[in-house]
């Protein structure tokens, strides 16, 4: 995956990106993408943890920024067919803006 991705990237650690969904389909639509190639959740292995360390941090932080707390949100992760991208990324959605 390029990291050349022309969007003002929210968050930035050593294994993954979160910024704005360039078309976004909630008032509040984040991407949360790891940096290692992996094409789906089911590559994910349990030597992975520095990912899923940051990934949960970042989700906690930007909940706290944006203020989703109260109003409610969903992490989500599309997988087989619902997946239209072969990488893996999570989705950050809420209906508050």
């Amino acid at each position: 995956m390029s990291f050349a991705i022309p969007v003002n990237r929210l968050r930035e650690t050593d294994t993954l990106i979160a910024f704005h969904h360039p078309q976004p389909s909630h008032a509040f639509h984040v991407l949360l993408v790891p940096k290692r190639k992996l094409p789906n959740l089911m590559a994910v292995q349990p030597t992975d943890s520095d990912f899923l360390t940051d990934l949960y941090q970042t989700v906690q932080e930007l909940v706290v920024e944006f203020e989703l707390e109260e109003s409610g949100y969903t992490l989500l992760v599309n997988g087989g067919a619902y997946q239209d991208v072969p990488h893996l990324h999570f989705h950050l959605i809420a209906d508050k803006k």
